[in-house]
């Protein structure tokens, strides 16, 4: 069981409690980002800007068991289909019975976007955020491992 995380848009303070965690369980630790972030972590993997590259490049370096950090949905589909556990930087985990719903949203809300309309961007993140985040992290660990 690894950790991987999607690096590009992760908050500070899921990455310093994954390296935290990963490291007290003994366990190894990838982050992959694009070379415009800055990034410090046992095992960075830098990738270019293009579009969806680290998301692709997650995706090919994910193995069933490994846990997957991120906040995008159909990153997040991939590796639940490789048999990994998703979570987000919030804490909730993905799971394969909501996933294609989460997809069809996306969907739903992209085509809405695309016809001059806005939506609401993510609520702004709170200490509870951070707190969730571990819990959930830590409880994925003890059940896997």
């Amino acid at each position: 069981m690894r950790v991987i995380i999607d690096a590009d848009a992760c908050p500070k303070e899921v990455l310093v409690g994954c390296i935290t965690l990963a490291e007290s369980y003994g366990l190894e630790i990838f982050t992959v980002a694009n070379f415009n972030h800055v990034v410090k972590s046992p095992n960075h993997i830098v990738v270019g800007d293009n579009s969806q590259e680290a998301d692709i490049k997650i995706a090919n370096l994910t193995r069933a068991g490994d846990i997957v950090v991120t906040q995008d949905w159909g990153l997040a589909a991939l590796v639940i289909g490789k048999g990994a556990v998703c979570l987000s930087p919030s804490g909730r985990e993905y799971k394969p019975e909501t996933i294609e719903f989460l997809l069809e949203e996306r969907e739903a809300k992209a085509k809405f976007r695309r016809g001059g309309n806005r939506t609401k961007g993510p609520k702004k993140r709170q200490a509870a955020d951070d707190i969730n985040f571990q819990v959930a992290l830590e409880e994925i660990i003890s059940r896997k491992g």
